[in-house]
């Protein structure tokens, strides 16, 4: 068996039979996994581009609030009281609130992030007939779209 089909394999046994979008298929050459999204779909230009700007706008947000501190405010840090079915008491170091800079860049990647995630949900493309019954589909397919177009081009 080689590299590929036992990845395949893995894969299959990692999300497990009850998953209706992981199927493995068997061939005489090798063992193939399909996703639901592998289905594809002529999204419009400006759609992709949307949720690709989304995609980068949310790992940006996502590394700036990796730096942040716990709180927006200096506050003094703490620690809890032991939880009460486990051993586990949490505790926070002093804050020393976000700084002059952070706060207007975290509250402005914050409200591109909702208006691109406004742009792309309220698309008219999710109106359009071919869509019928497919659109939680279709809409998890946009996600991976860049991921596609990536593997087409190597």
């Amino acid at each position: 068996m080689d590299t590929e089909a036992l990845q395949a394999v893995a894969l299959q046994l990692w999300m497990g039979a009850t998953y209706p979008w992981a199927r493995l298929t068997a061939s005489p050459n090798r063992t193939d996994v399909s996703f639901w999204w592998a289905e594809t779909y002529d999204f419009p230009e400006d759609l992709r581009a949307a949720q690709f700007v989304l995609h980068r706008t949310r790992a940006e947000y996502e590394a700036l609030c990796r730096t942040l501190p716990w709180s927006v405010t200096p506050e003094p840090g703490w620690t809890s009281e032991k939880y009460v079915l486990n051993d586990r008491v949490a505790s926070f170091p002093d804050s020393p609130g976000y700084t002059a800079e952070q706060l207007p860049e975290e509250k402005r990647l914050r409200q591109r992030l909702l208006a691109l995630s406004i742009a792309v949900s309220t698309h008219p493309y999710w109106e359009t007939p071919t869509l019928q019954g497919k659109v939680v589909d279709a809409r998890m397919a946009l996600k991976h779209v860049h991921e596609r177009a990536d593997d087409e081009a190597a």
